[in-house]
């Protein structure tokens, strides 16, 4: 094993690329973490945090980059840490990081999983990121085609590769309607995808549900586990991510129910007091799209 990936060394795919941060979580296990900007050419839609799990028979990779170069990017890096092939990706969500990378996989030879829900949703909202894609990555979308899953399950998907056991599940809609978490139980890791985010404020879209997003997390935390590697931010606890995506969520539907209970209107949402969540990144930029996304979501529950 490479020196420089033991203590998380910076992995560069070109002069032009922002690099994606190896950390290392466990034995065999690694989370890549992309910036926590907007996506743009320089990211190459790799503004999100990866999963890698390195196995006798080869690689698990948890999302595969949000386009085909992004999908390079991440194969770069993965060639820091070992020389394997990259046998299996697991999509774990509908946002576009966490699955407009798999035909660069799949014409590899990897199988590719993904939950039927986020199956649904890439079909449904595909053509729309690809659209939103090209605006932001222009020429460096080139190659990225939407590719769906091989193997789809319904609620938990579990599989045994390389000497360890994986499960897959989705417990509901979270940031997307098909998001999963993805149990490495003999690690006592945890991969989130968007069911996550620590450093910078979640986003409430309207492919969210804030409120089966509680109890999506709650499903994951129910687990325990040792070691979260985040759908956005570095590797975590599930202290922080209670904090940061949890707390969150649940601070800004309580907000907003006293605001719709005293006759407040969506105009008037953005008012509701976020403040305590103010430190982390992208604060200004969504505080308030989420708290009307909230306010459209719970006016009528």
């Amino acid at each position: 094993m490479r020196l420089f990936v033991a203590i998380a060394a910076l992995i560069l795919f070109s002069q032009n690329v922002f690099a994606l941060e190896v950390q290392k979580v466990t034995d065999g296990v690694y989370a890549l973490v992309g910036e926590n900007a907007q996506r743009s050419a320089k990211n190459l839609a790799n503004n999100a945090t990866f999963g890698v799990v390195v196995t006798d028979d080869g690689v698990v990779l948890v999302d595969p980059g949000g386009s085909w170069k992004g999908a390079a990017a991440i194969e770069k890096a993965i060639a820091g840490i070992t020389d394997k092939p990259v046998k299996i990706v697991i999509n774990s969500g509908g946002q576009d990081h966490r699955w407009l990378g798999n035909g660069y996989w799949k014409a590899k030879g990897a199988k590719i999983i993904a939950s039927q829900a986020a199956v649904a949703d890439h079909k449904d909202r595909g053509s729309l990121q690809m659209t939103g894609l090209d605006n932001f990555l222009g020429k460096e979308l080139e190659g990225t085609e939407p590719v769906y899953a091989d193997t789809v399950f319904e609620t938990e998907h579990k599989f045994s590769f390389g000497g360890l056991s994986f499960e897959t599940h989705h417990a509901g809609q979270a940031h997307t309607p098909g998001d999963s978490f993805i149990w490495l139980k003999d690690k006592n890791v945890m991969f989130t995808g968007d069911i996550v985010y620590v450093e910078r404020i979640l986003g409430v879209g309207s492919q969210s549900h804030s409120g089966q997003w509680i109890k999506v997390f709650q499903a994951m935390a129910a687990f325990k586990p040792a070691h979260i590697v985040p759908g956005h931010g570095h590797l975590t606890t599930l202290e922080k991510a209670t904090a940061q995506t949890l707390d969150y969520l649940v601070n800004l539907r309580k907000k907003m129910a006293v605001h719709i209970e005293n006759g407040g209107d969506m105009i008037g949402s953005v008012k509701v007091d976020q403040s305590a969540f103010s430190s982390l990144e992208q604060f200004e930029a969504l505080a308030r799209r989420n708290a009307q996304q909230v306010y459209a979501e719970m006016e009528f529950e």
